[in-house]
C-alpha cells in the first residue's frame, strides 16, 4: 500500500474523529441551553469550521496533487505528535464533561473546571489544536498546509480565546464560580 493511501486513511480517521466531536458537542450544547446556557461569539464559528475542514482537505490535496514525499523520520515524529494531540483533546473533553463543546456556551452557576489539564493550562484544548494543525500535514510533508493552517489558526485562536475569556469574566463578575471552558 502506498504512503499516500495510508495518509489518506489517517486523514479520513481524523475526519471521523471530528464528526464524533460534533455529535458530543451537539449533545452538550443542547444540555447547556436547557440549563440556561447562552452562546457568545457565533460570528467566528463558521470560519473555525471552514479552517478545520480546510486542514484536512488541504493536507490531502497537497500530498496527492503536489506529490509530497514521505520522510520516515518526520512521519513517525509527527504521527506521535498527532496521537498526543488527540489524547490531550479527549482528556479535555472527558475533564469538562457536559461543559465541553465546539461553541462558546456559558452556563450560569457551573463551577470553573480546574482539574485534569486545566490544572496547568487555561486552554489546553487549543494546545492540542495547534499541535495537530502543524503535525498532521507534516506526517506526509505537506508543509504548505501546515504553515497556512498555523498562521490562520493563530488569528482565529486570538479571536476565540478573547471571546471565551470575555464570556468567562462576565460570568465570574455575576457568579464567582460560573464558567464553561474551552469550546
Amino acid at each position: 500500500m502506498t504512503s499516500t493511501v495510508l495518509f489518506t486513511a489517517l486523514i479520513v480517521a481524523v475526519g471521523l474523529e471530528r464528526l464524533a466531536e460534533l455529535v458530543v458537542s451537539t449533545r452538550h450544547t443542547r444540555w447547556a441551553r436547557d440549563h440556561g446556557g447562552v452562546e457568545v461569539g457565533q460570528g467566528h464559528y463558521p470560519a473555525m469550521v471552514l479552517l478545520h475542514t480546510g486542514l484536512l482537505v488541504g493536507a490531502l490535496a497537497e500530498v496527492w496533487l503536489l506529490d509530497r514525499p514521505l520522510r520516515p523520520a518526520l512521519a513517525v515524529s509527527m504521527l506521535a505528535v498527532v496521537a498526543a494531540s488527540q489524547a490531550l483533546r479527549w482528556w479535555c473533553i472527558a475533564t469538562l464533561g457536559r461543559q465541553w463543546n465546539t461553541r462558546v456556551v456559558v452556563v450560569p452557576g457551573l463551577g470553573r473546571v480546574t482539574t485534569g489539564p486545566y490544572r496547568w493550562l487555561a486552554h489546553p484544548n487549543y494546545v492540542a489544536v495547534v499541535l495537530e494543525g502543524l503535525a498532521l500535514p507534516l506526517v506526509h510533508s505537506a508543509w504548505f498546509t501546515a504553515v497556512t493552517f498555523t498562521i490562520l489558526n493563530a488569528w482565529l485562536l486570538s479571536v476565540r480565546i478573547r471571546t471565551e475569556n470575555s464570556a468567562l469574566a462576565a460570568l465570574s463578575a455575576n457568579a464567582p464560580e460560573a464558567a464553561v471552558r474551552d469550546a
